[in-house]
């Protein structure tokens, strides 16, 4: 099973679950833990191979890396506390494992909070994806996820982010990386498939004005998914919840309050 911290607060029945992205772990959501646990029941994992995440010995040489038979180790974490029902919140491609676990399981997830969402690869992210499905055997994984989060993090106010996601990568072994890189063969279909489809869950997208990577795609989502939001943070990029972590907490624990407060009236 997948390491886990649970936060219980003393009256609040709901729960949030934290899901974070490829290369980091569920340190990346130390800004949000604090804000959410006063709130709500807060759920933190790491991926598997991912922060305290480490394969058994048993699951050393299985090759069993898809989209959903990692949202299905979510999804056990969630059976073994005996969560019926979670607002998610994710971030990167953490936002596309919360979207098929409510395609999955719709009837466990009460919200998504989507940050930094990756909805579409456009040109310049497959050719990067494409370099580095030819690569990952031959270039140390460090020095492509350097180069990754540079193209996806460019500017100087990113800097921060870009090294707590390298830091959590140097904790990944090279094999490992190369098993999550091979989910890239399933990202463009499924991804249509998500803008193809629109849900009946509240989803809340927080998008930085500076994603040039991913932030056009979200726009056109969510111009015609009729349960979704958006919000885009000035001065911000892909990894919002570290770059402006007081606004993500803010709408976030608003946007879940206000369901909240539906919730009770209906």
């Amino acid at each position: 099973m997948l390491n886990y911290t649970e936060y219980k607060h003393k009256t609040s029945k709901e729960w949030v679950t934290f899901v974070h992205g490829a290369g980091g772990s569920s340190s990346i959501w130390f800004k949000q833990i604090r804000s959410f646990s006063k709130n709500f029941n807060v759920l933190v994992l790491d991926l598997r191979g991912h922060g305290n995440s480490k394969p058994a010995l048993k699951d050393t040489f299985k090759d069993e890396y898809t989209f959903d038979a990692i949202t299905n180790d979510i999804v056990d974490v969630l059976n073994h506390l005996n969560i019926k029902k979670s607002h998610f919140s994710g971030i990167s491609l953490g936002t596309i494992l919360i979207r098929n676990l409510a395609e999955k399981h719709p009837k466990r997830v009460l919200s998504m909070i989507m940050g930094g969402a990756i909805m579409q690869l456009n040109l310049k992210s497959q050719i990067l994806m494409k370099v580095g499905v030819l690569c990952k055997s031959i270039v140390p994984y460090l020095v492509l996820y350097k180069l990754f989060a540079f193209i996806i993090m460019p500017r100087k106010n990113h800097k921060k982010s870009r090294l707590i996601f390298v830091n959590e990568a140097k904790k990944l072994y090279q094999k490992e990386f190369i098993r999550w890189f091979k989910l890239t063969s399933e990202i463009n279909p499924l991804l249509s498939f998500f803008r193809a489809k629109d849900t009946e869950i509240p989803t809340f997208y927080i998008m930085g004005e500076e994603d040039h990577l991913f932030l056009p795609a979200v726009k056109k989502v969510v111009s015609l998914h009729l349960k979704s939001s958006l919000l885009v943070i000035k001065n911000c990029g892909h990894v919002v919840n570290i770059e402006q972590a007081q606004i993500f907490n803010n709408e976030s624990i608003n946007f879940i309050k206000k369901l909240e407060l539906v919730a009770v009236k209906s």
